[in-house]
Parts: structure tokens; C-alpha cells; sequence
């Protein structure tokens, strides 16, 4: 559908423009459709079996069914720097100074960032539901997308579209 592409830019525009704590920007946005969306499906699927975790296959079909996802996510987000210790360390110098550890992603994070992220999320599927695109913001995508090398961020999430008469991705 034609307009999908156009809704996945505009989404793309409200992630990144969306508040960030001091202004500051580490939100990264990427929009995948056609043939790499099977890829994504199948190594979905796999990545569920391999690593033991439920729902991959599940949303790996909804993944096959979208006809477009937008990748949201961070790069290279540095502490806020206000001491925080939301993060769970007692400052953002020691925050920086940990050894950063890669399960599905790389933490720790600034939770600030995390927030930034967040509301970048929310300001994307904002967008798509006030155009009536379908769409449900998934954490599986962005583990995958991570193993598949597709994206080098820390964090990320996958947001696919879908223009159906009946959303797929709750009636699943």
C-alpha cells in the first residue's frame, strides 16, 4: 500500500522530534519493508527456538504480515549527567565507566535515555494511529534486527504497519 511508506517517514519525523532530555539526541529511527521483512520473520522464529524465549514465532508472523516496521532506538547515548541514580549507579561518571554487557542489548543505559526513547515511541505510534495505520510497538524486532547485524545501536525497538480491515497485531 502506497501509503504506508508515507505514514513510516512521518512516524520517523515525530520519533525524532519528539522532547529529548537537554535537547539532546541519540534516537535512531529506520524504516525496513519489503523482502529483508520475511528474513526478519524467519530469524525471528529461529532466534525463539535457539535462545528458548516464547512469542518470537508469534510475532515473527505478524512481522511476515506488515508491510512495513519502523526501527526506533539508541546510538552511543550518554549520561544525562544529573547523579541521579536511577540507573542504579550513584553517579553518571560511574555509569560511564562500566563495562558495557550485550545480552539482546547492550546496557547499562541512562534511563533518562530510556525515557527519551520511550517517548520517542509513543510520539511514533501516535502518529500511525491518527492516520488509522495498525501497529504495536514490539521488543522481539529489536533483539532480532540486533542478532541480524541489521542496526549497530544499543537499544531497539520494532514498530510494524499494518492497513487491514481487523488489526493483526491484538486479535492474534
Amino acid at each position: 500500500m502506497e501509503g504506508i511508506d508515507m505514514v513510516a517517514q512521518l512516524m520517523a519525523i515525530s520519533a525524532t522530534t519528539a522532547p529529548k532530555s537537554k535537547g539532546e539526541n541519540y534516537v535512531q529511527t529506520l524504516v525496513l519493508k519489503g523482502k529483508i521483512l520475511k528474513k526478519i520473520a524467519d530469524k525471528m522464529v529461529a532466534f525463539g527456538v535457539k535462545k528458548n524465549k516464547k512469542d518470537f514465532d508469534r510475532d515473527g508472523k505478524n512481522i511476515l504480515m506488515s508491510e512495513a516496521v519502523l526501527l526506533i532506538g539508541l546510538k552511543d547515548a550518554k549520561p544525562l549527567g544529573l547523579n541521579c541514580g536511577a540507573c542504579g549507579y550513584p553517579d553518571c561518571k560511574t555509569l560511564a565507566k562500566q563495562k558495557k554487557k550485550a545480552v539482546e542489548f547492550i546496557g547499562p543505559i541512562c534511563s533518562f535515555r530510556l525515557l527519551d526513547m520511550g517517548i520517542a515511541l509513543g510520539s511514533a505510534v501516535k502518529t500511525a494511529s491518527m492516520l488509522n495505520v495498525d501497529n504495536r510497538i514490539m521488543y522481539r524486532v529489536g533483539a532480532v534486527v540486533r542478532d541480524m547485524k541489521l542496526v549497530d545501536w544499543e537499544f531497539v525497538m520494532g514498530i510494524p504497519l499494518s492497513v487491514t480491515g481487523k488489526s493483526i497485531y491484538f486479535d492474534r
